[in-house]
């Protein structure tokens, strides 16, 4: 995402079902783990590490209800961040991971259907303001939640951090 731009285009690298707690995203052992940007190194490991090495940058992780429940560790939230994930798209999201991931620049963006209506390799457009996700894949269109303009204007940024050094450096 770059120049404020609110679509972004990728590949499925996969489909996950209900309750991917933080700790399925990044294992609680690395927790001592302070480079952000080696959090990756750790994504999936325990239960999906073939999504690590298949995920390239820009790619999606989808999933179905309840996506990043569990601790409100923002490691999960970066892991998925560094590893080059360039959306996480679920039915539902654990309100904290959602709001650590919006704040690291990391869109989340909420489709019920798309767990249903997605698979492995497809190929989308995500419109992040119009809520709007298009599988180019199978020519379908999935509803999405669109997103705060506030969100989108801090996933901008890069997230919150940079999205504040431009702010107060004005």
């Amino acid at each position: 995402m770059s120049g404020g731009s609110v679509k972004l285009r990728g590949r499925v690298t996969a489909v996950l079902g209900d309750n991917v707690d933080t700790d399925l995203i990044y294992p609680g052992r690395y927790l001592n783990v302070t480079d952000r940007e080696k959090t990756a190194e750790h994504l999936f490991e325990l239960a999906y590490p073939d999504i690590r090495t298949a995920m390239q940058p820009g790619d999606f992780i989808v999933a179905a209800k309840n996506f990043g429940c569990g601790s409100s560790r923002e490691q999960a939230a970066a892991a998925l961040k560094f590893a080059g994930a360039g959306a996480v798209i679920a039915a539902s999201f654990a309100r904290i991971f959602f709001r650590n991931a919006i704040n690291l620049g990391l869109p989340a963006v909420v489709a019920p259907e798309a767990s249903v209506a997605c698979a492995a390799g497809d190929e989308l457009e995500i419109d992040l303001a119009a809520g709007e996700i298009r599988n180019l894949t199978r020519d379908r269109l999935v509803q999405a939640a669109a997103l705060d303009p506030r969100a989108v204007e801090l996933l901008a940024a890069g997230g919150l951090v940079p999205y504040l050094k431009r702010k107060h450096a004005a």
